[in-house]
């Protein structure tokens, strides 16, 4: 109960600080000499550059920030907390040692300065490792071996602890990340999606993302797909033990490679273009600005965000700018931040031809898969209130909409998510269990960007 009210406390607290007063202390990084076109790219399109003239329409913005190669034997230090479920549920199957495995396997990849810590939870919370460097492989591995388990399931308390331990060593150029594995329900302690939801807003406000595993049947996806998405961090199924490492090898390979964090773009909309909404990721809007975060970039790997605005009707031969995009970065190689700027504008036209043969088919697809994840969401409210058929016949009309526009715009990807909606068609039916769980992921996978 103690652990429970100093959770609950911690959520109060301004900005989530967990552990300012911790103490311990942060060791200086130095910044290695790296040539100076090692830099982020950074471009900002429009679905329809050539729109038809006289009608007011919608148009696509999207914002593409790419990562760069990391230079050989080169990565940023690391900040890993380690959350684990070791409730009774967990000696099923064998997925305790699965996951105890998996956090073997992501110790043996760090580096003697990286930091490591790891956290048990099940009626209460134990630290079983608290943060230190990973150069005690030994005394580190003999802890995570001995794990037993036991007891409920206290996973607000199990993630505020790792919280914590991470924030010990909190620095930013470290990437700080945890990675949390449940099999279960939240039972002890806040254990609504909003509650979890709001620490993971806390977590990103202080550079921290939470990637979150759910293994098995018996969790709770919307609690954990609402915990990484308002954290910026990655949600996975594990369908059983056997997935456990594969998913942590995937994850460890981005946290491995980020090359820019705390990236903020900032969107000024031109006078009389109106913005709708941003696709997939939330954004702060207010009047013609509007504002978003993510927390990093990975080397080689593209993030976007997209913006629907309307457009006034435009005359033939003129052109009208749509916003002008600025984004600042930690660059985690150089160690300095750094910033760009870039606008979108787009053309009139009466010649529909042309205004087809224009059209930016990457802007488009992205466009079309994101609105197809909001169809899907929808679906899955539905079949929740026991609108059976509803939520059948929702993701039957995603799946035409998907068909026609991969065919349209030449796209496997939307091919292949249509062919995903016709099956979850089907399963909103029989196997909802398993299928929601799926379903979930992939609305995540889809907003996130996930590049596994």
């Amino acid at each position: 109960m103690e652990e429970l009210m100093l959770a609950k406390s911690m959520l109060r607290m301004p900005v989530f600080a967990l552990i300012a007063c911790a103490g311990a202390q942060t060791p200086a990084l130095a910044a290695p000499t790296l040539p100076h076109d090692l830099d982020i790219s950074f471009d900002v399109d429009v679905g329809e550059p050539l729109m038809i003239a006289g009608q007011e329409q919608t148009a696509y913005i999207k914002i593409t920030l790419g990562g760069f190669a990391l230079p050989q034997r080169t990565r940023s230090p690391i900040n890993l907390g380690i959350v684990l479920d070791r409730s009774g549920s967990m000696a099923s199957d064998g997925k305790l040692d699965k996951a105890k495995e998996a956090a073997l396997m992501a110790l043996d990849r760090l580096q003697p300065d990286d930091i490591i810590s790891v956290v048990t939870f099940d009626s209460t919370v134990d630290v079983v490792v608290p943060a230190m460097k990973a150069s005690d492989h030994d005394g580190i591995r003999e802890r995570i071996s001995s794990l037993t388990p036991r007891g409920e399931t206290a996973l607000f308390s199990g993630v505020s602890f790792g919280l914590q331990e991470v924030g010990k060593f909190l620095d930013p150029r470290r990437v700080n990340r945890i990675i949390l594995l449940s099999d279960g329900q939240a039972n002890v302690g806040p254990r609504s999606p909003n509650e979890l939801g709001q620490l993971g807003e806390s977590a990103a406000r202080r550079g921290i993302s939470i990637t979150t595993i759910g293994l098995g049947l018996g969790y709770n996806e919307d609690l954990m797909a609402q915990l990484a998405m308002r954290s910026d961090g990655n949600h996975a199924f594990a369908e059983n033990g056997s997935d456990i490492a594969k998913i942590f090898n995937y994850e460890l390979g981005d946290i491995l490679s980020v090359v820019a964090q705390d990236v903020q773009l900032d969107i000024d909309f031109s006078d009389g273009i109106t913005p709708v909404r941003a696709l997939g990721r939330e954004a702060t809007i207010t009047g013609r600005k509007a504002k978003i975060s993510l927390a990093q970039l990975y080397a080689k790997q593209q993030k976007h965000v997209l913006f629907e605005v309307k457009v006034p009707p435009g005359m033939a031969g003129n052109k009208r700018a749509l916003a002008d995009v600025a984004v600042s970065y930690a660059n985690m190689i150089s160690k300095k931040r750094a910033s760009k700027r870039a606008g979108a504008a787009v053309e009139f036209s009466l010649a529909k031809e042309q205004v087809a043969a224009r059209q930016n088919k990457s802007v488009m697809e992205a466009a079309v898969e994101a609105i197809a994840t909001d169809n899907n969401r929808r679906a899955v409210a539905l079949r929740d209130q026991g609108k059976v058929d509803e939520a059948s016949k929702e993701l039957e009309r995603n799946a035409v909409y998907l068909k026609r526009e991969s065919q349209r715009l030449g796209s496997k990807k939307l091919e292949a998510y249509s062919d995903e909606n016709e099956l979850d068609s089907k399963n909103v039916k029989s196997d909802w269990g398993k299928a929601r769980k799926t379903m979930r992921e992939t609305q995540t996978k889809n907003a996130m960007q996930r590049s596994w």
